[in-house]
């Protein structure tokens, strides 16, 4: 790890530091500021010369921000000399923007890798893309990492009493597949209408729920409407009051709120976006920083990400 440094951008410096820890290498001195007309500015202060540079940047709310912020860090490792210069993006923002849905629709998330690729980065190191394709997207590596066995971890130590995995939607179905594998248990589906964006209805569900406990597994929860009209849905068909997993926790407008529901005993979700310091307790966060540090061992060192997986394959 002698040649490298990590920095971080402003979306999560707590894991920047946890994963510095994890490493044994000090966090990389970066100045950002803000110039009076909104513009970022910024400076690092050490040497990059011949050096694997890792930039931390979560895609996460203010998104743009946050994107053009990484984009300035990125073109001032490349202009310092920076021998390659490696994106952890512990959350890949604009990610549901992956394909059109109507036409004359952006597909926002290629954009996104387009950009990134075209102002300099050589790899990026993400978690839980919102579809794998993504991976296609870029020119460039991508490490694609999973949350799922540490989530797994956490569930299978809870010794959840007649559990059943449910998938919000069709899309979960597989990552929902895998845990009810790992955890022998069965699964449903929940199918439904989005009449449009983050508002969703349910209108069926397959499988058998009635009193047994829910394990809602998402890739990532947004304004928590779609997780708490499941949650309903499933206490209609007698279900006993759910559990949520999910990577990504970006919680927008008052879904802290929504979350907080008689019928949800925890919501559990990792750090790859920081979580704000004033939420219900009943938010459980689980650290990143260890998965992530050995993805970069192996990249510096050599060897195999599939190895940092241990039940899910």
């Amino acid at each position: 790890m002698q040649k490298v440094k990590i920095f971080s951008g402003s979306s999560n410096r707590p894991l920047a530091e946890q994963l510095c820890a994890e490493l044994g290498v000090p966090l990389g001195q970066v100045d950002i500021t803000r110039l009076q007309s909104g513009e970022i500015h910024l400076a690092y202060q050490e040497s990059l010369r011949n050096y694997h540079v890792f930039i931390v940047q979560s895609l996460s709310h203010p998104v743009n921000e946050n994107l053009v912020e990484l984009l300035v860090m990125i073109d001032a490792a490349k202009r310092a000399s920076a021998k390659t210069i490696n994106i952890v993006m512990p959350y890949y923002g604009y990610a549901r923007q992956e394909r059109k849905s109507a036409p004359r629709e952006p597909i926002s998330a290629k954009l996104v890798a387009d950009i990134v690729t075209t102002v300099g980065a050589n790899r990026i190191i993400a978690v839980d893309l919102h579809a794998d394709a993504i991976q296609g997207f870029f020119q460039i590596p991508v490490d694609h990492l999973t949350a799922l066995d540490i989530i797994t971890d956490y569930l299978k130590n809870k010794k959840i009493q007649n559990p059943v995995v449910v998938s919000p939607d069709a899309g979960r179905a597989s990552m929902a597949e895998k845990l009810a594998d790992y955890l022998d248990c069965p699964f449903a589906i929940m199918i439904k209408n989005r009449p449009a964006h983050n508002q969703t209805e349910i209108t069926h569900i397959i499988g058998e729920v009635e009193g047994m406990t829910p394990i809602i597994i998402e890739d990532l929860i947004d304004t928590g409407g779609t997780i708490v009209n499941v949650v309903e849905a499933l206490k209609k068909r007698g279900a006993n009051d759910a559990y949520i997993a999910a990577t990504h926790g970006l919680f927008s407008q008052n879904a802290l709120e929504k979350l907080n529901h008689p019928n949800i005993r925890e919501v559990v979700i990792t750090d790859t976006i920081a979580l704000p310091d004033e939420h219900p307790d009943k938010f459980i966060v689980l650290p990143m920083a260890c998965l992530l540090g050995n993805a970069i061992r192996i990249i510096n060192n050599g060897g195999s990400i599939d190895h940092l997986f241990k039940h899910i394959t």
